[in-house]
């Protein structure tokens, strides 16, 4: 958000111009979207519906918006032109919170939404609505008197859910929003087929993602079976590019072709290289989104990659070095940088004066046995996959290849800490 302007009322955003990195307009915001949650704290700002030329809506995800000022909203240029849907667990700010009857926490009164604010609260264009802008009594805009008007704190107001008393949607979502991943999947893995289906339904694609990455193949299957084709494209596309070429392997050659038509050109053909590669192989358990930098970046630049909180731990644990172009496949692959070594270094360092040479890359035709042993000998969390060219082609981290030598049937065994019995600690 632009300096100086810590909230936004949303009446200033309607119908404001949506503009590209290029200074090109885009679209105009007809609504935003918002995701409730329990125990009155601020529902989560989820985007934006843009209409674009020709009166089509879509939903531009708020992660996209790099700013709001002076009348517009920046974005990243990048745009899901598929007409927006609202999926049962979101809100349509304009549509369905202004102008709504809710109740003071306080003093009982019952007071009308006039406007709402949104504010930015973190680095990472994570954005909440904070309060609200209300008028006491029921007298209209025409009245004489229209009753005192005050700003007040989201959590001083009850009265948006549609059942804030049942086991809706938002409960079940709040119920499991602290979860891990990985013990989100657990949770569904034992739910039965249906409500499996109904939590998959209300979590957003970024988490979707996440918990489809934890799942056990029948889970992912089923799942991505019952969600429509162009959800399911954008959760694929949510994915890590090496889970979701895994997932698309398992499906039917149609399906595969369906969903690969559904997806960002850019996406697909990463998709389809992967699932070129055999499923054990360094190939095929490689990630194509490691970090990868050029000679010339300095410690302060790799620092500042390694901090994305987006990046898995084994994944921002050192930094490749390459040739351009940057995207995988990359230029000529120099060496590594483990993040240790940028601790030990001056920020303004050159990266190419810290390589790790020493050790040779995996290949992408590498067995997993080898990938494993390699793993094993030299104490590693991730490693390089270059092609015989020298092009970089991806890493391969550590938790994809236990992922390949567990049996089965892991996720089933039920793990215990040192120290406890049964799941309780040790008396």
């Amino acid at each position: 958000m632009a300096a100086g302007a810590p909230r936004v009322f949303v009446s200033h955003l309607a119908d404001i111009a949506v503009f590209d990195p290029n200074g090109d307009q885009v679209g105009r915001v007809r609504d935003l979207v918002a995701q409730l949650r329990m125990d009155r704290r601020p529902p989560r700002l989820l985007g934006l519906v843009v209409e674009l030329s020709g009166r089509r809506r879509v939903f531009l995800p708020i992660t996209r918006v790099t700013g709001i000022q002076a009348g517009q909203v920046l974005t990243t240029g990048v745009l899901n032109v598929r007409r927006f849907e609202q999926r049962p667990t979101e809100r349509l700010v304009f549509g369905e919170m202004l102008d709504r009857r809710v109740i003071l926490v306080e003093t009982a009164e019952e007071v009308t939404v006039l406007d709402l604010s949104v504010r930015q609260i973190s680095s990472r264009r994570e954005w909440e609505i904070d309060r609200l802008f209300v008028r006491k009594g029921k007298g209209g805009a025409f009245r004489r008197n229209r009753g005192e008007t005050l700003t007040v704190e989201w959590s001083a107001v009850t009265g948006f859910s549609l059942d804030e008393q049942g086991q809706g949607a938002e409960t079940l979502l709040a119920t499991f929003e602290q979860l891990r991943a990985a013990d989100l999947a657990n949770v569904l893995h034992h739910l039965s087929a249906k409500r499996r289906a109904e939590v998959a339904a209300a979590l957003d694609d970024d988490r979707l993602a996440d918990v489809l990455e934890e799942l056990p193949e029948d889970d992912q299957i089923e799942i991505l079976g019952k969600l429509k084709e162009e959800r399911a494209a954008d959760v694929l596309e949510a994915m890590d590019p090496d889970d979701a070429a895994d997932l698309l392997s398992e499906l039917p050659e149609d399906d595969q072709e369906r969903l690969l038509g559904l997806m960002q050109p850019d996406d697909a053909a990463e998709m389809r290289r992967l699932m070129a590669y055999e499923e054990h192989t360094a190939g095929g358990l490689m990630t194509t989104e490691p970090i990868v930098l050029r000679p010339d970046a300095t410690v302060a630049d790799a620092l500042a990659r390694v901090r994305n909180s987006d990046l898995s731990p084994a994944l921002a644990a050192q930094v490749y070095v390459c040739r351009p172009p940057d995207e995988t496949p990359t230029g000529k692959y120099l060496g590594t940088v483990h993040f240790q070594r940028l601790l030990r270094d001056p920020p303004y360092t050159l990266v190419s004066a810290v390589l790790d040479t020493d050790l040779q890359p995996l290949r992408p035709r590498d067995s997993l046995p080898a990938v494993a042993g390699f793993f094993a000998t030299y104490d590693m969390v991730a490693a390089p996959v270059v092609d015989d060219s020298g092009s970089l082609l991806g890493a391969v981290t550590v938790d994809d290849v236990l992922d390949h030598l567990l049996p089965d049937d892991w996720r089933e065994t039920e793990f215990h800490l040192p120290g406890e019995v049964n799941g309780e600690p040790e008396p």
